[in-house]
């Protein structure tokens, strides 16, 4: 007797542990704060709304369709034009002070390093994975790239605006403390205006272990 073969073979019955599929969800979430970049400097100030085009936030420094790659993009050469998915950077308040304690500062304000929205209701918002996507009530669609990995300029910044005595030892300590807790970057994928205060629609997409 001639055994049949199974047309479609299952890719994973060989794998040493089942790959594990997490389903999609929703969350709710909200703008608690905006922060708005002057077009010469990282660092932000707040601000009661924010316009956003494909190319980012008006007139903000990380505005751009296009932006030149750096130590993030080691296989180009320093400088290369790329695409701009850095256009916005989002942090969340508890993550911030869980960072703060690490560096023995009372604080780290979300203008230090360059953050263009505080979310309020996201748990473990660095952790959000790449694709997840953020829709405002008043139109706007927000979509995360990754997470934002912590440089020692962010660190610098907060050094001096905290006043250490030591700043080249807090711009060292920042990228440690920060691991993971430094927030996302995310690029727009539906333009408008976003405001303080805005309802946001988190939907987080399916996610898998890629092992190969």
């Amino acid at each position: 007797m001639i055994q049949k073969q199974n047309a479609t073979p299952d890719l994973f019955f060989e794998a040493e542990k089942p790959v594990e599929i997490i389903p999609a969800k929703k969350l709710s979430a909200r703008s608690a704060t905006l922060y708005l970049a002057a077009s010469d400097h990282f660092q932000t100030r707040p601000v009661e709304a924010l316009q956003l085009g494909f190319d980012g936030i008006d007139g903000d420094y990380h505005a751009g369709v296009t932006r030149r790659s750096g130590g993030r993009e080691p296989w180009y050469p320093r400088g290369t034009e790329m695409r701009n998915e850095r256009q916005l950077s989002i942090v969340a308040a508890d993550e911030l002070v869980i960072v703060a304690g690490r560096m023995g500062l009372a604080e780290i304000k979300p203008e230090w390093i360059g953050a263009n929205l505080l979310i309020e209701g996201v748990p473990h918002l660095s952790m959000l994975p790449s694709g997840t996507l953020l829709f405002f009530t008043g139109g706007v669609t927000i979509k995360v790239d990754a997470q934002n990995g912590p440089c020692r300029l962010a660190g610098r910044s907060i050094a001096e605006n905290a006043g250490m005595a030591d700043v080249e030892a807090g711009a060292l300590a920042f990228p440690k403390a920060a691991n993971r807790l430094r927030g996302l970057v995310a690029w727009v994928e539906k333009p408008g205006c976003i405001t303080t205060g805005e309802e946001i629609s988190v939907r987080v997409p399916e996610q898998w272990i890629y092992r190969p």
